[in-house]
């Protein structure tokens, strides 16, 4: 039994990890020579950097008027976390989960902040909520783009335009990949590092008019640390959407996401990055049609994401394995590829079901995902063969 060939072409860029994400194509520490290293970040001309790409922000995700933008603490992660801590609690909340950080937000909301009045509407990995249950007379809490389970939701469509409570959307992998209806959210979040390809650990925090008058006009019954603080005096810190920070950012991660800005601007802005994640998630699923032995997570075709492609092993010889058989294969095909140089980081997330995730989001070249997917025929064929030779 011979080990099938492999094939001829392999992707320039094999870097489909879906956090931290690939740098755009062209890339280099060049772009970073300009930093403001060594400075204070509260100095006017680091203050007026940072000010500056909040408002580049507002101005590429053409941001409806009177939204603001800050840059916070701790990654997308961070920013959730302070607009659960400073916003939730005067009303009842639905939470919608579907994947594992969506869970997340779940565990925090009943089991740290204790509200009382609290739905939690769920599904399992591959479904979206019933979101004809959403009640919009209360706060909702929901992720755009499910990322550990490929499941995003279709559009905005859903979200009540008159709503009485806030929406607070967890957006990291959608932001700049994904059409998202701005005025059906109160608050987004998002982190540089997923479909920008930036640096970690700084979070971005998006507030409609309707969550600054809930900031202003609430004040929640639970302590809250320094790092989520956003009012002083019962009045919003007009400086945190200005270029002042909580604390102290970094200067070289922050020129780099001035960087990833200009690159969306050299492919069309908005749009043009939109359209490079659905090219890329095209490529993938013209594949799938033609392959037999792999299938979507997502069932509906309508909620899969053009970011965080999740994909599972459908091979009925696969499936009659035993449990850990079948669920270690496709860990043993992503090892295999990352042996080759072919693929980095395309093992599903470790809370998910097993199986293979491949990032496509607007830094990616569709001519790279393209060279993948016969790679990952050749290694579900030579995992395949070694399971044969092993019996």
């Amino acid at each position: 039994m011979t080990t099938p060939p492999k094939p001829a072409k392999r992707p320039e860029n094999p870097r489909f990890s879906s956090g931290p994400c690939t740098k755009h194509k062209g890339w280099s520490l060049e772009a970073l020579k300009g930093a403001l290293l060594g400075r204070n970040h509260r100095r006017p001309e680091t203050k007026a950097r940072i000010e500056a790409a909040l408002h580049k922000t507002h101005a590429l995700l053409k941001l409806p008027d009177g939204y603001r933008v800050a840059l916070v603490p701790a990654s997308d992660t961070g920013a959730v976390e302070m607009a659960l801590w400073s916003l939730l609690g005067p009303r009842g909340v639905d939470v919608l989960a579907w994947e594992a950080f969506s869970s997340d937000w779940v565990t925090d909301i009943v089991e740290q902040l204790k509200i009382a009045d609290i739905r939690a509407l769920t599904a399992p990995y591959g479904e979206l909520p019933d979101l004809s249950q959403v009640d919009f007379s209360r706060d909702v809490v929901f992720a755009w783009n499910g990322t550990t389970s490929g499941v995003r939701v279709p559009n905005a469509d859903w979200i009540a335009g008159d709503r009485e409570g806030l929406t607070i959307c967890d957006a990291t992998s959608a932001v700049f990949a994904q059409d998202i209806d701005w005025r059906k959210l109160d608050v987004a979040t998002y982190s540089w590092q997923k479909v920008l390809g930036g640096e970690a650990q700084h979070g971005m925090l998006i507030l409609s008019p309707r969550a600054i008058e809930r900031l202003e006009s609430y004040t929640p019954p639970w302590p809250l640390p320094k790092l989520f603080r956003m009012t002083n005096k019962g009045k919003v810190m007009d400086d945190l959407f200005a270029g002042q920070t909580i604390n102290t950012p970094s200067m070289l991660c922050l020129e780099d996401y001035m960087d990833a800005l200009a690159f969306v601007e050299t492919i069309g802005g908005l749009k043009g990055a939109m359209a490079r994640a659905d090219a890329n998630a095209k490529a993938i699923a013209d594949w799938v049609a033609k392959t037999p032995w792999v299938d979507f997570v997502a069932t509906d075709p309508e909620t899969r994401s053009n970011t965080s492609v999740c994909l599972k092993v459908v091979d009925p010889e696969i499936a009659a394995l035993s449990p850990e058989s079948r669920d270690d294969f496709p860990r043993r095909m992503a090892a295999r590829l990352e042996q080759e140089g072919v693929a980095y980081d395309i093992a599903a997330y470790r809370a998910a079901p097993p199986g293979l995730r491949v990032w496509t989001g607007s830094t990616v070249e569709t001519s790279d995902v393209e060279a993948l997917m016969p790679w990952l025929d050749w290694a579900f064929m030579c995992e395949k063969q070694a399971l044969a030779k092993a019996a």
